[in-house]
């Protein structure tokens, strides 16, 4: 039988996933408002390459958070989305820390290490 902690914790996962998801589901959703609201009308040219856009750095994303544009809101979105099974594991190795289950823990942080490493080298595993 699981104990109360084992349970919180089970609880605390779900909700962080639940919450992750229908988060970056409004937030993409409203990204996509205001780009088909003020872009909606426009044919594009695909015959031109206009290069990276500017939402593609964080610099970019910020500043087209903070100024309303629906690509950067958008991207924003997806990044959510993308984060919110690393913010999974990072509740599940807090979580084997509270159980003083030694085993999981240095597992689940090496999971968190290869995903970082990944992350920072751009290589997958």
């Amino acid at each position: 039988m699981a104990n109360v902690k084992d349970t919180d914790i089970k609880s605390a996962i779900g909700w962080v996933l639940r919450t992750g998801v229908l988060a970056s589901v409004a937030i993409v959703l409203l990204g996509g408002i205001i780009y088909i609201y003020g872009h909606g009308h426009m044919v594009p040219d695909y015959r031109t390459f206009t290069g990276v856009p500017d939402f593609a750095q964080p610099g970019g994303i910020i500043n087209g958070i903070l100024t309303f544009r629906g690509r950067a809101i958008i991207q924003a979105g997806i990044i959510l989305l993308i984060a919110t099974p690393i913010i999974r594991v990072v509740f599940s190795a807090i979580g084997f820390i509270i159980e003083k289950d030694y085993l999981y823990t240095g597992i689940t942080l090496l999971v968190l290490l290869i995903i970082f490493i990944s992350m920072l080298s751009g290589h997958s595993a």
